[in-house]
């Protein structure tokens, strides 16, 4: 009698315990995930390119006079000049010696000339005030002082072709080798200077951008190289015109290289940022599935997975906005969900 009790009693437990469960869950295996909580960040969607970069000033120094040469030192090192030492806004690179064109030039006689005629200025405008002399004569003692003036100028800018030094501050990059004291010819080069504190960068386009970017538009600049390196720069020029056998537009990004990590002639890319959103939900793009109702990616609640269906906004490579069907501090699934369905049990990783 009681063993028949008994045998109704299990069998309502069972059937109660069943119509409990969610219809779709399922219980017997937990898929392990791996999940990352949501935070609010900010996206920037860009256009890539890629290209060399050059700086914006690149020189040769070149002797303007035949003469005897000489490196001169730097005086940071206490050794002649070499390639790749920064020099400053008029530090002397290189000496030209040549007595005969020094005596040519004759800048110590225009120099006491000058004296002469300013003192005879001098005494003549005094003169004149006393009556003394004619305002002809104070003309020409102006016109002759100003002559030595001009005279002046000419002769020390002669005897500056004597002496190579840099214009701005700027990296040797050239150096051509000359033995100290022998004889070079006019226009020869004496050194290469580079400033590359900014670089620039020609870009071609595809059309279909050319409303998407203006000039002063942020850009970032990586190398290859330097992959932890990101540097800033801004489109500084772009072309109107199409090119009607490529279909591109022309443009110029400039970049700032303050550490001179950048160095001329190398291969980098090149993100234009077209857009940007803060405090926005972002989460990888390839966590993203495809379905017949639209794009879905899975949330893990108490231990089950659900199917989410979102709307995106801005995008780029890596990332993706999400405009609707996530919210903050949520957990959304970036790997194992390739085998999940909807309401599966999960075990979450990390």
């Amino acid at each position: 009698m009681k063993i028949k009790l008994i045998i109704p009693a299990l069998l309502f437990i069972l059937i109660t315990g069943c119509n409990n469960q969610d219809p779709g869950l399922e219980a017997d295996v937990e898929i392990p995930v791996s999940v990352d909580d949501i935070k609010l960040k900010s996206i920037e969607e860009y256009i890539n390119t890629t290209g060399t970069v050059y700086p914006v000033v690149d020189v040769e120094l070149k002797s303007e006079i035949p003469a005897r040469y000489y490196l001169e030192e730097n005086p940071a090192t206490g050794r002649k000049w070499e390639l790749g030492d920064r020099v400053s806004k008029g530090s002397l690179i290189a000496r030209l010696e040549d007595e005969e064109y020094e005596n040519n030039v004759k800048l110590e006689l225009h120099e006491l000339n000058l004296e002469l005629a300013k003192s005879k200025l001098e005494k003549q405008e005094s003169l004149y005030e006393k009556g003394g002399v004619t305002l002809n004569d104070l003309k020409q003692s102006g016109y002759d002082y100003a002559n030595a003036q001009i005279s002046v100028k000419n002769a020390r800018i002669q005897m500056e072709k004597m002496n190579i030094t840099s214009p701005f501050d700027a990296v040797i990059t050239g150096l051509p080798y000359y033995t100290q004291g022998s004889e070079i010819e006019t226009g020869k080069t004496i050194a290469g200077l580079m400033d590359y504190k900014k670089m620039m960068l020609d870009i071609n386009l595809p059309e279909r951008y050319i409303n998407d970017i203006s000039t002063g538009k942020e850009v970032r600049i990586t190398n290859y190289a330097l992959p932890g390196d990101t540097l800033n720069g801004r489109i500084s020029q772009l072309s109107p015109a199409i090119n009607p056998e490529t279909r591109t537009f022309k443009g110029k990004i400039e970049i700032n290289n303050p550490g001179l990590k950048l160095r001329p002639g190398m291969f980098v890319k090149a993100d234009i940022i077209t857009s940007r959103a803060d405090s926005a939900i972002v989460i990888p793009k390839d966590i993203i599935l495809s379905r017949q109702r639209g794009m879905t990616v899975f949330v893990v609640e108490k231990g089950v997975a659900r199917e989410r269906v979102i709307q995106t906004g801005l995008e780029n490579n890596e990332s993706v906005q999400v405009l609707r069907g996530l919210e903050p501090n949520e957990r959304v699934v970036s790997d194992g969900f390739e085998t999940l369905s909807h309401n599966a049990r999960v075990k979450i990783l990390k």
